[in-house]
């Protein structure tokens, strides 16, 4: 199993094999699931009370020694549901700090997936209302394909049409069927580049589709309005 969403919304790798280890167990005391995960001691009992804290698993009393339960796992996303809502009661102030500061970055640098999806937010939420990429590779599907829908379903609905630059080996996903808003052309079949470039309002997005993909983003109002330059002379030269 994939455990990695689990790190993710915050679960570290102790509280990972506890949990895990209890699910298969139903109902078992601490010495069941230090034997089960291969945890210290010391750790487990740790373990074990965050995740009641977190309210992912529950206890009750065999005599006078305590047992523990497994909650069920759709428990979990009413723990992400509450994290949204306590973050979203603190997120204007945040953005009220970002707006208020001195210094504005000019570029930024991502690294992973995750990393690149958080790129690509940045470019969704930077105005405009034309969304031009060219240079989209196979390896970008590394991202899903239903977050690459979801992307541009939320892309059309702010009215911002995209006109879609993609390599020969794109051609099979069919994007122009599956993304509302768009129009997609096709490079000629041959050498296809990792790099894709994305380019909306005044920033830039430029990313390297490798193993572990690197994004750059730029903020740049004359380097956007030369990208995009370069982007309309590729645009005609482009095949349907």
């Amino acid at each position: 199993m994939d455990t990695k969403i689990l790190e993710d919304i915050g679960l570290t790798n102790a509280e990972i094999k506890v949990y895990l280890a209890l699910l298969e167990l139903g109902v078992a005391g601490a010495g069941q699931l230090i034997e089960k995960s291969g945890l210290q001691s010391s750790v487990v009992h740790n373990t074990i009370n965050n995740l009641i804290n977190k309210g992912f698993i529950s206890f009750s009393l065999k005599g006078k020694k305590r047992v523990y339960h497994s909650g069920n796992p759709e428990n979990i996303l009413n723990y992400i549901d509450d994290k949204k809502k306590q973050f979203q009661e603190i997120l204007p102030e945040l953005l009220s700090k970002q707006k208020s500061s001195k210094e504005k970055p000019v570029s930024a640098t991502f690294e992973g997936i995750r990393g690149i999806k958080e790129l690509l937010f940045e470019l969704l939420e930077a105005g405009g209302k034309e969304h031009h990429t060219f240079g989209s590779a196979k390896e970008s599907l590394m991202l899903g394909d239903a977050f690459w829908v979801s992307y541009h379903k939320k892309r059309a609905e702010k009215g911002i049409k995209a006109e879609l630059i993609f390599n020969e080996s794109l051609r099979f996903w069919k994007a122009e069927k599956k993304y509302p808003k768009s129009e997609v052309r096709y490079t000629k079949e041959g050498f296809e580049p990792l790099t894709e470039t994305i380019i909306r309002n005044d920033k830039i997005g430029i990313i390297i589709w490798t193993e572990k993909p690197i994004g750059v983003l730029i903020h740049n109002k004359a380097a956007a309005e030369s990208y995009d330059q370069f982007f309309e002379t590729m645009w005609k030269l482009a095949k349907k």
